[in-house]
């Protein structure tokens, strides 16, 4: 059974949009742009999902003094590891329990652009205000978005921010928003750029879990970035770099490639996004025309699925209850041992993509990981198949649609064992690409 090819265009955009989909979840969308429009319009807090999954408040444990014993630091360490234990498991069920997944997407899609790790900043408090910033910002403006990255107390310890005085630039976080956040390597900024970047950054610094300006710790002379002369503060620095004709193309083109493709997308397609996204520098528009580009919508596996989208997909798919601590923590042993842990990117330039994901040690671990889940799935959807359906059941339940020559030459010999059929279609290159 071959599902039609508008079927199939409309899957692939709610799986490039969330974490995989259902055949049910495709039979419900008429109209792609209609559904993207409402997602992105939706209060995210307001899903029945994000409801059931709420934020977890975290009071971050009394810093040891120096006169502290071994094992009193031990002690302060394990609580704070325990916070960040608790904030990965509370997203990864929120990712499986939301009912229309765009948001939480995008939140992963801007943590993977704006990459910040828990292994330096270690406080699960600013991790989890970062990770409600990226939600709360990402659909709209991206100078609000950029700017409330800027001065993020999760950001400013990451890169170095909260170090950042007149008496002592740093130029980390200025250098990283021009070079990877907001306008791309080399184009267009120079050092001097960088070093006058990092005084219009000074005199941020945390308190109380909040960014707060300290004006004593501030270069208030004046300064030139990208051709902008004044006093210039964050503001200002934000302002100067996104008004530069190459940063539109650039988020466009990062977004592109975090969304729909692991190769960066044409000249042509990039001007339609540009265009999309425009002075208003809107995002919501911006992935509206990246889900409707007819190289979007004319192209297949063009995307190999990072390892959190493919094990959060699985889990939505097969219906398996992430009730059980045991079971979170399993799922985020699997995702840190295939090496994509949320809140613990490899480095500032976020997680590789496409081909390194199919490695013959990450199949291993793939597959172990699906036989554990198949057994707490709801197979009912294979199960209730007779045995000559139950191949085009299964690519129904998982999106799909259908099946190479090859996948389902496989998938066919454990057509009589449900689990098993299960477990290796998930490992198909049907559903590690999109």
């Amino acid at each position: 059974m071959g599902m039609s090819p508008e079927w199939m265009r409309t899957a692939r955009a709610l799986r490039r949009s969330g974490f995989g989909t259902t055949g049910a979840e495709v039979d419900g969308v008429t109209d792609v742009a209609r559904y993207l429009r409402s997602a992105l319009a939706a209060d995210p807090e307001a899903d029945p999902g994000a409801r059931a999954t709420p934020v977890p408040q975290f009071v971050p444990p009394t810093p040891v003094g120096k006169s502290a014993t071994a094992e009193v630091r031990k002690q302060y360490q394990a609580q704070i590891t325990g916070q960040l234990d608790t904030l990965t498991g509370w997203w990864l069920r929120r990712m499986a329990a939301v009912r229309v997944p765009v948001r939480e997407k995008l939140t992963l899609v801007w943590h993977n652009h704006f990459a910040t790790s828990a292994t330096k900043v270690r406080n699960a408090a600013e991790m989890v205000a970062q990770n409600q910033t990226l939600r709360a910002h990402g659909t709209g403006d991206f100078g609000v978005l950029a700017y409330a990255v800027l001065t993020d107390p999760a950001m400013l310890r990451w890169l170095d921010g909260v170090a950042n005085t007149s008496k002592a630039p740093n130029e980390n976080l200025s250098r990283e928003f021009m070079e990877l956040f907001a306008l791309g390597h080399g184009n267009g900024y120079t050092e001097t750029d960088v070093r006058e970047g990092a005084r219009a950054l000074t005199g941020w610094t945390i308190t109380g879990g909040a960014a707060v300006f300290e004006a004593k710790r501030h270069d208030a002379g004046s300064k030139t970035v990208l051709g902008v002369t004044g006093p210039l503060d964050a503001k200002a620095f934000c302002d100067a770099v996104l008004a530069r004709p190459e940063s539109a193309r650039f988020v466009a083109t990062s977004l592109w490639r975090l969304l729909a493709s692991d190769e960066p997308p044409s000249d042509a397609a990039v001007n339609r996004l540009t265009a999309a996204y425009g002075p208003g520098r809107d995002l919501s528009a911006l992935y509206a025309a990246v889900f409707t580009d007819p190289e979007f919508t004319s192209a297949r596996d063009t995307v190999v699925h990072g390892p959190v989208e493919w094990l959060i997909a699985a889990v939505r798919a097969l219906g398996v209850p992430l009730t059980d601590d045991a079971e979170v923590r399993k799922l985020a042993g699997t995702l840190r041992s295939l090496g994509q842990l949320p809140f613990y990117p490899p480095n500032v330039g976020g997680w590789p993509r496409g081909q390194g994901w199919m490695s013959s040690a990450a199949a291993q671990i793939r597959l172990t990981a699906a036989t554990d889940l198949v057994k707490k799935a709801d197979l009912s959807p294979i199960t209730q198949a007779s045995r000559s359906s139950r191949l085009d059941a299964t690519a129904y339940l998982l999106g799909v649609g259908s099946w190479s020559d090859r996948s389902a030459k496989v998938l066919a010999t454990v057509v009589d064992q449900p689990p098993r059929l299960a477990a290796l279609a998930v490992n198909t290159p049907e559903y590690l690409t999109s």
